[in-house]
């Protein structure tokens, strides 16, 4: 059976093991974002994942879950806040990526990876002196434990504010550790294409020739230099204006540029060597990597990188991208960790970016499919290293630490990318056609693999952190490893506009308002006394609230080209309204299904529909009436999702575990919100009396 194994894992493993009597964390907790299951069991099977690195080596010599049963709704933030809380999204108030804080203006929201943990105060609005969620870190601070979390949701020394009031409702103090990594923020320059000829370059000055010759790059042809700007921006209070050149790097008599270096006019062409998180200027070639390009005095310490997807050697075609502009948030709690990472790591990595092969960032239009796919396969590849590489700063810096959480952003982006296998999914967004045998076999195949490459990625990225921390000779990891996830992913094929569902029939949309996240929906009511410009009147709401149940609960998909995975047509699994009890104020209630910043009606689609990829103009799907001018639903522009139902076997998340203190074996199933209560109980620390999950005693030898 065949294995795969990435250059960078290969290098990894050439290092010697850490020194036994070296310091390691008692415990590592390892998210791989969007991992299923029930894909990475097959790829074992296949021979796709190694069984003696990483995943592989954990499920060898330690314990393995067939089933991890996340929260509902199953999407990012509010499934990783419970994995660190043990609570499910009711309790812990994180309900969704993106939701709206019924104290804030009706049309305000806030982004669940930066709202307060466990709730806040309505009254003020103000903190909450009786959270309803604790993070583990915050009770192993407090027990006198040492924690680091590299890009972990929520770890962040963020002082939350509420939008409206901007009143403070969740200091920073609960938000950071003693070794504090926030993920990274966008710096307001989206990605963007480049398509040039011949004609757009001229031959570079002497100076310019002088200049990268004293770098070190001599070209055999003259050097071209594109005879305008290529573009300029803002970032960090800085305007930089964007050069770029080409290099012919081969003596063979033959002029054939297959270089290009990208500077910024004010700080020209330097020969270094370089500091981080500064890279002097990018060069590229066309090798299927990406090269970074630092932002020299931005406020923020952002950076992007260039990649050059096609090079002619006369120049006569010339295509390459710039990716977005990222930086890590510089937060004052957290500020010496953050620039420990930039100073040592780099500065924030462009994320793998949907709006490149999806066309929706300016300039790709004309690019091939095959050159877009191979720049999100260069991001998927630097952006797990560069988070591994965190991680691994976060060890080495914190070698005595009692836990350290490690977020890693793959295999979801590539989940939502190439989840191509539903034969209702076109293999051309804009032709409804190329569905069932009008597919593109080869662009499914494709699709396969770079799912395929981003599982392997992921596990190597777990290896690195294994050899961080050693091994016994048997394999066991000296430190507790906990590799988990926050959700799985799903097909789909139809995108779902909630808002043309609601106003469709009748729903006022100036009084209803849907705050969606994949294909969960959370919907407000703007009710007076709640929302600090609420409109609607007790009776009103409550008339609202039955009408909006009652169009959700009878929306339906009438196409049988679609339709015939739906139970009963019907488009959702789950559409549960606010309790309004007897004796409670209207619109403040709770349950197990709606916390306190839910919607007033909370709904989730069944799999195969998603309230995100709505293409503008819309593609009407095939047998769908033209005709009709506000369409529910439509053809979709990417392909994979999360967020349905957490029992469904492709929502579940993966649980591998090895260590000093785990037993081996394969269980049937374990829950995501038992994660914390087992952590601690390995660090021999009580839960918080939020906690609703329980320790897996059965997973430990003691």
């Amino acid at each position: 059976m065949q294995y795969f194994y990435s250059a960078a894992l290969a290098a990894t493993l050439a290092l010697a093991a850490v020194p036994a009597a070296w310091a390691v964390p008692k415990v590592v907790l390892i998210s791989l974002d969007g991992a299923n299951a029930s894909i990475a069991d097959e790829y074992f099977k296949s021979g796709v994942l190694s069984p003696k690195t990483g995943l592989g080596l954990l499920r060898r010599t330690g314990a393995v879950a067939r089933q991890n049963v996340t929260i509902t709704p199953s999407v990012t933030a509010p499934s990783h806040i419970a994995i660190a809380t043990g609570s499910t999204a009711a309790k812990n108030d994180i309900n969704a990526n993106s939701f709206h804080l019924v104290k804030s203006n009706f049309t305000q929201n806030i982004s669940g990876f930066g709202a307060p943990i466990g709730g806040y105060d309505l009254s003020g609005p103000t903190v909450s002196e009786e959270p309803t969620a604790t993070p583990l870190w915050v009770t192993l601070r407090a027990a006198g434990k040492q924690v680091a979390t590299a890009t972990w949701p929520g770890g962040d020394g963020v002082d939350v504010l509420e939008p409206t009031s901007t009143n403070l409702i969740q200091p920073a103090s609960l938000r950071t550790v003693d070794y504090t990594v926030p993920f990274g923020s966008f710096a307001g320059v989206g990605a963007k294409g480049f398509v040039l000829t011949a004609a757009d370059f001229a031959d570079g000055t002497a100076a310019l020739a002088s200049q990268l010759a004293a770098a070190g790059y001599v070209s055999y042809s003259p050097v071209k230099q594109k005879t305008s700007l290529l573009e300029t921006f803002t970032v960090g209070d800085v305007t930089y204006n964007i050069l770029v050149a080409a290099l012919d790097s081969t003596n063979d008599q033959v002029v054939n540029y297959d270089t290009l270096v990208f500077y910024d006019e004010a700080q020209g062409i330097k020969p270094g060597p370089f500091s981080l998180p500064s890279t002097g200027p990018a060069y590229e070639r066309v090798d299927g990597n990406s090269s970074k390009f630092y932002l020299e005095g931005s406020s923020n310490k952002a950076g992007t990188a260039f990649y050059v997807s096609f090079l002619a050697g006369d120049l006569s075609t010339v295509r390459f991208a710039r990716y977005a502009t990222n930086f890590i948030p510089r937060n004052a709690p957290v500020i010496a960790s953050v620039d420990d990472i930039n100073n040592n790591v780099g500065f924030w990595a462009p994320q793998p970016d949907f709006r490149i092969p999806e066309r929706i960032s300016p300039g790709f239009e004309t690019f091939p499919d095959l050159e877009l796919e191979g720049m999100y396969a260069d991001q998927v590849r630097s952006f797990v290293t560069y988070q591994t590489d965190i991680g691994l700063r976060a060890i080495s810096q914190n070698p005595n630490a009692d836990l350290v959480m490690i977020y890693i952003e793959q295999p979801d982006g590539s989940g939502h990318q190439f989840t191509l296998t539903d034969p209702r999914q076109p293999t051309d967004f804009k032709n409804p056609n190329s569905i069932g045998s009008g597919q593109d076999p080869q662009k499914k195949a494709r699709y396969a693999s770079y799912l395929k490459t981003a599982y392997q990625t992921a596990s190597d990225a777990v290896q690195r952190i294994i050899q961080a921390v050693g091994t016994e000779r048997d394999g066991t990891p000296k430190s507790d490893v906990l590799v988990v996830s926050d959700h799985g992913m799903a097909p789909f094929h139809t995108a779902v506009s909630m808002f043309n569902l609601l106003s469709n029939n009748g729903i006022d949309t100036t009084k209803v308002r849907a705050v969606t996240t994949g294909p969960a929906a959370n919907l407000y009511i703007s009710l007076q006394g709640r929302e600090a410009d609420g409109v609607v009147s007790e009776s009103e709401y409550l008339t609202l609230q039955k009408q909006i149940v009652e169009v959700l609960r009878g929306a339906a998909d009438p196409n049988p080209t679609y339709n015939y995975s739906l139970p009963g047509g019907k488009l959702f699994r789950f559409v549960t309204p606010r309790p309004t009890p007897e004796g409670k104020p209207v619109g403040f209630a709770t349950s197990d299904a709606i916390g306190q910043d839910a919607g007033d009606v909370v709904a989730i689609l069944n799999p195969g529909y998603n309230f995100d990829g709505t293409q503008s103009p819309v593609v009407y799907r095939q047998g769908d009436d033209t005709t009709v001018t506000t369409p529910v639903l439509s053809l979709a522009n990417f392909y994979g999702a999360h967020g349905y139902d957490s029992r469904l076997p492709e929502m579940s998340a993966i649980f591998y575990a090895a260590g000093p203190n785990i037993r081996k074996g394969t269980f049937q199933a374990v829950r995501n919100i038992d994660v914390a209560p087992t952590i601690l109980q390995i660090l021999g620390v009580a839960p918080a009396s939020t906690v609703q999950g329980n320790a897996l005693n059965r997973l430990l030898k003691k």
